[in-house]
């Protein structure tokens, strides 16, 4: 009606307006198969921590089945996360993924809240601390790569400022269009799945723990282990090394618009991008066990166990080894991160929850460029102030109960709508249930599992701040604070809203 009033007027420029404002905005594009999403889930998921966290679990469980069995216990708990995950990808494949899903059954509120603790510390944090890590095997091969700040007046590293550059750079790549990244996360997910079996064959190979009878599968813990807390405290607290280098299997469902067929290619990655890594952590404990003895496990130099394990075989080179091949890692787990984490901002922005600006797209990539700028920029904030790691640390009780929210919102969504969302039998809701048990085993542990140390009293009067009690509030809080910014932002910006 507008066009045809303007058109009797005369007014052929006013005409032309009204008919591009009709225009449809550019949006996301579904370009990518089943193998592009996953190869996201599992470059998403191996990143540096499976090189390094077993050392930390052994100090903790002393034992090697306990060590493989928090492997294994992390790696069911994953699995069960990522099937129950599939069905509601399936039902709502669109960008945003555990965003939208908690929005759809929970509201908007418990949805902005993960999406601010999304942007404020734990993808940002995560892409900070991956592209130090980066930066940090980098220095084995260029030691003029430091971590001490480089002077009075630039009190920061070296290795702080290429890490910046190194999220600049994919930023740049990943801003031409999901499919740049995608073809960047085929190559190096299928690197590292190769360079991580080249370790599991050579610590196979190689070795002869696991067959001379030498290792302790005991599931109880030595006296030493067992004196500073009861099997089940040291058991939760040691798998929250393992369950979150096993993290970051859900950031497929972020790009659930940009895939074809996503009913069948989303529950499809997520199961056999988890099964892969699962399998092969698994694998490389045993490997690490083959080539080395507990003790050397516990006190690998600065926790990197499979750097020993490769020394154990190539004196000297299994450094330069190990650097190339968690380099390799560190920098397909960033891509698939980075490339992910930004479509939760642009399904923000398209709900009203954070400034039109990211929920704009590219007409020429379709990609959603202004949140990857705002990530990368936050991120780099945080690389360069270094207190990435601390904010990790406080985040990881919250994480598990936004998995825990997401998981009963699936069992709510099923029982309004159980064809909808395909839940049919018994199993499809044992698995998500048998998830939330298991999360919340280590939630409940991580809240109050202090207490259950011998020396409680002593470390909350001296070391309170490092408690695990501590920083279970303290990210507790920092996710809260989005409280007061959801509100302020609805009574400002109700029309946005």
């Amino acid at each position: 009606m507008v066009i045809q009033d303007r058109r009797k007027s005369g007014n052929m420029s006013n005409s032309f307006e009204s008919l591009s404002d009709l225009s449809p905005e550019p949006e996301l594009k579904p370009t990518l198969g089943w193998f592009s999403a996953s190869c996201i889930v599992a470059g998403s998921m191996v990143g540096s921590g499976i090189f390094i966290v077993s050392a930390d679990i052994a100090r903790t469980v002393g034992t090697g089945g306990l060590l493989i069995a928090i492997w294994a216990f992390a790696g069911l708990l994953t699995l069960l996360a990522a099937s129950s995950y599939g069905k509601l990808a399936a039902y709502m494949p669109r960008a945003g993924g555990q965003y939208v899903f908690l929005k759809e059954a929970w509201g908007e509120i418990p949805a902005f809240l993960y999406g601010w603790s999304l942007l404020t510390v734990i993808q940002t944090g995560f892409l900070a601390a991956v592209a130090v890590a980066f930066t940090k095997y980098l220095s084995v091969w260029v030691p003029a790569i430091s971590a001490a700040p480089i002077s009075a007046a630039l009190p920061v590293s070296s290795q702080s400022l290429l890490a910046v550059l190194v999220l600049l750079g994919l930023t740049l790549f990943n801003s031409t269009g999901i499919k740049s990244g995608a073809i960047l996360q085929n190559i190096f997910t299928t690197l590292k799945v190769l360079a991580l079996g080249l370790l599991i064959l050579i610590g196979f190979g190689m070795g002869h723990h696991l067959w001379d009878g030498s290792i302790n599968w005991s599931l109880s813990m030595p006296a030493a282990q067992a004196a500073k807390g009861n099997w089940l405290t040291l058991f939760a607290f040691a798998s929250v090394g393992a369950l979150f280098s096993s993290d970051a299997w859900n950031y497929v469902t972020f790009i659930g618009g940009e895939v074809k067929e996503p009913g069948k290619s989303l529950p499809k990655a997520l199961t056999w991008g988890t099964l892969t890594v699962v399998a092969l952590y698994l694998a490389a404990n045993l490997a690490y066990l083959n080539l080395l003895t507990l003790p050397q496990i516990m006190g690998a130099p600065e926790d990197r166990v499979a750097t020993a394990a490769m020394n154990t075989v190539f004196p000297g080179m299994g450094v330069m080894l190990m650097a190339g091949i968690i380099l390799i890692s560190t920098f397909g787990c960033l891509n698939g991160m980075l490339l992910a984490g930004a479509r939760v901002f642009y399904a923000m922005a398209k709900d009203g929850l954070l400034f039109r600006q990211f929920g704009e797209v590219n007409p020429r990539t379709h990609s959603p460029n202004f949140s990857l700028w705002m990530q990368f920029i936050w991120a780099s904030v945080l690389a360069l102030s270094g207190q990435y790691g601390q904010l990790l640390d406080y985040i990881v009780f919250a994480t598990l109960l936004f998995y825990i929210l997401t998981m009963a919102g699936l069992l709510k969504l099923a029982r309004k709508m159980p064809e909808a969302v395909n839940m049919r039998t018994r199993r499809d809701y044992a698995l998500p249930v048998a998830y939330m048990a298991g999360a919340a085993f280590i939630a409940f542990y991580l809240l109050v599992g202090d207490w259950f140390t011998p020396d409680y009293a002593t470390r909350f009067a001296h070391d309170f701040y490092h408690t695990k009690f501590f920083t279970s509030i303290a990210g507790l809080g920092l996710t809260l604070l989005g409280l007061p910014v959801y509100w302020l932002w609805k009574k400002t910006r109700p029309a946005e809203s």
